[in-house]
């Protein structure tokens, strides 16, 4: 077993303690920090009130003074017109905007739960997780009010932003009636319903409670050390777990300053990072690609000191290569899940640079790590297995199913991986994605990483295909930068000298864009549709 707080203890500063929850569970966590949200930005609101806290897609400031008297006449509002009451359940559909903030820290005020719906979904997607997730109250951007008709004529409330680019969508809805008090201890309260990534017919509810958030929010804080000094950007959807807690919540708590880009655009963010000298950014592999691609445009982005990964492997010669353009910068690798409020383990020190280069870090404080086989064994360093994860940020539940990988207080993550020696985690695949050539294991990320050395390859996806003779061979998509020519070929002989010849792609295809989901992940299913359907070349 590897023990977070165990591995970190001489690398950060911090005191854990031993609670029990009222539910029986016993957690580790760290004394003293708010019980939700709220708390934070009422704390960081009395610390600092006259502090930029938000800067919209419009160029908009709002301070923490600011933020927090529209949260407490939004959260009124809601309970006095709209009867949003304590562990009522609230889908919230707005892009990344102020009043994205304020209702979802307006519903930990109340104490009800918030449903975040992807803004990318189709209007049948949305109307299939609403129905899944017993909603009561919805809140939307006025694109997409029309979409939810069938919803309030089947008595779920709906509330519409008004037009954000004229201004505050919520300066209408405001009231200064008092909230009622909430319990004196609500770290228990279930705070987020967040649905998985896949077809919304497979994806599962997963139940996230304050003390989940919290205790996700204070890692991050102390190990990757942002303070009321750091500036950041939210490019990416707010709605994912990343924007929620690594992001929205992370600042709110340290006392950072926060630009939200309603879209994400590569030469915007990078525009950003050099004009209002932001500090800090986190997000996912694909677009430290599309950053990596204007990165020419931006040689200097001196204030830009930390850099956060997560959501899939980050290549290594992507890690090079942006160790390279910003040598001064650290980069953290981060492996985690919506199950695990975002953070599971963090790399200490700069991935880039390191000689565990490829890793996922150390388990975070308050967590512990498995690696077992098949049969539930626990395996030795350097033995790949699935990778089982308990501790504070890990889910109790998921919302109206039971599931084998959640058992006995250890979450399953579907994820291959091994620890050295060091105690350093390294995934290397999922275990849906482990290509089996007759008998012979094949990690993508390991073919994935190899492909990029190649010259003239900007982004790659590998993944198993049927084959006739050894049931399943390893195929690849790649798509070239510009003004580079790529062919199957090429990219197969390049390989010949690189790897065991087992594992190089039978099948190669060049593309224009790689697929992703609407999560941003790298879509393997379709990638798969794809090599079956077209020739390679």
């Amino acid at each position: 077993m590897y023990r977070g707080t165990e591995l970190w203890k001489d690398l950060i500063s911090f005191q854990l303690t031993q609670q029990k929850l009222k539910s029986g569970r016993e957690i580790e966590t760290f004394p003293d920090i708010p019980h939700n949200l709220y708390e934070a930005l009422s704390d960081t609101a009395g610390l600092y009130p006259d502090k930029t806290a938000i800067i919209d897609h419009y160029g908009r400031t709002c301070s923490y003074s600011c933020l927090k008297k529209y949260v407490d006449g939004f959260s009124s509002y809601l309970i006095s017109e709209c009867h949003v009451g304590y562990k009522d359940r609230v889908a919230l559909m707005l892009y990344n905007s102020l009043e994205f903030c304020v209702a979802f820290l307006s519903l930990i005020r109340i104490g009800a739960v918030t449903i975040p719906l992807p803004t990318k979904y189709k209007e049948q997607e949305v109307n299939s997780l609403v129905s899944k997730s017993d909603v009561s109250h919805i809140i939307c951007d006025e694109d997409f009010y029309s979409w939810f008709s069938r919803c309030e004529n089947n008595g779920i409330f709906v509330l519409k932003s008004g037009n954000q680019e004229a201004g505050y969508g919520f300066s209408e809805f405001t009231s200064k009636e008092a909230v009622p008090e909430m319990p004196a201890d609500t770290r228990e309260d279930t705070a987020l319903l967040m649905f998985t990534s896949g077809t919304t017919s497979q994806s599962k509810g997963v139940v996230i409670k304050n003390y989940n958030i919290m205790h996700a929010v204070v890692s991050y804080q102390k190990v990757l050390h942002i303070t009321e000094k750091d500036v950041s950007i939210i490019p990416i959807p707010i709605y994912h777990i990343t924007g929620l807690v690594a992001l929205l919540g992370l600042f709110v708590y340290a006392g950072g300053t926060l630009y939200l880009h309603k879209y994400f655009n590569a030469g915007r963010v990078l525009t950003c990072v050099k004009e209002h000298n932001v500090t800090f950014l986190h997000a996912s592999p694909t677009v430290f690609s599309m950053l990596l691609a204007e990165s020419g445009h931006f040689p200097h982005l001196p204030s830009l000191k930390t850099f956060a990964c997560g959501s899939s492997n980050m290549p290594k010669e992507k890690l090079r290569q942006i160790h390279e353009w910003l040598p001064h910068s650290t980069f953290h690798t981060v492996y985690g899940l919506t199950e695990t409020t975002s953070p599971a383990s963090i790399f200490p020190g700069d991935a880039g640079a390191s000689c565990f280069i490829g890793s996922s870090g150390l388990p975070i404080p308050g967590t512990c790590f498995r690696i077992l086989n098949d049969a539930g064994a626990e395996l030795p360093p350097g033995a790949v297995g699935e990778i089982w994860i308990s501790g504070t940020v890990v889910l109790d539940s998921y919302y109206k199913t039971d599931t084998p990988s959640l058992k006995d207080g250890w979450l399953g993550t579907g994820d291959l991986g091994y620890f050295n020696e060091e105690g350093y985690l390294f995934v290397v695949d999922r275990k849906k994605d482990m290509i089996n050539r007759g008998g012979e294991k094949i990690w993508s990320f390991d073919v994935e990483n190899e492909i990029y050395k190649i010259e003239g390859v900007e982004d790659t996806a590998v993944v198993g295909i049927p084959d006739e003779i050894y049931g399943e061979v390893a195929a690849a998509v790649v798509k070239s930068l510009p003004g580079m020519i790529l062919t199957e070929e090429s990219i197969q002989k390049e390989l010949g000298g690189r790897i065991a010849k087992y594992k190089i792609p039978a099948r190669v295809l060049i593309l224009d864009e790689i697929p992703v989901t609407p999560n941003g992940k790298v879509d393997k299913r379709t990638i798969k549709t794809l090599l079956l359907s077209k020739p390679g070349g």
